[in-house]
């Protein structure tokens, strides 16, 4: 059974930092991009940052020099630094894992809040 389980959200001032990790179980982690979606109310979904199977990563304009995303293979984790935060980056934060060789097999966690005041 695979798990992806989000921790670290919270509600931080503007120009304040978190850092949210996923734990993964139940897949080959290696085999997997991950990545780091989020939600805003009445918006889509969207890419925040990601690191593919290889390792190399890759984030949305809109964090890039302020979010980085790592991940950890031997604890199967996958973290998501953010640094000066916006009222802007308030939303609901996801991890996802989408297997290499099939997209079909594509997973998310359950979510975890992420606030910023102003």
């Amino acid at each position: 059974q695979v798990q992806l389980v989000e921790s670290g959200g919270g509600l931080v001032q503007a120009g304040g930092s978190l850092r949210l990790s996923c734990a993964v179980s139940g897949i080959t982690f290696s085999n997997y991009a991950m990545g780091w979606y989020r939600q805003a109310p009445g918006k889509q979904r969207e890419l925040v940052a990601a690191v593919s199977s290889g390792g190399s990563t890759n984030c949305a304009d809109s964090v890039k020099g302020r979010f980085t995303i790592s991940r950890d293979i031997a604890k199967n984790a996958l973290y998501l630094q953010m640094n000066s935060l916006e009222p802007e980056d308030t939303a609901v934060y996801y991890c996802n894992a989408r297997y290499r060789y099939n997209s079909m097999y594509n997973y998310w966690g359950q979510g975890t809040q992420v606030t910023v005041s102003s």
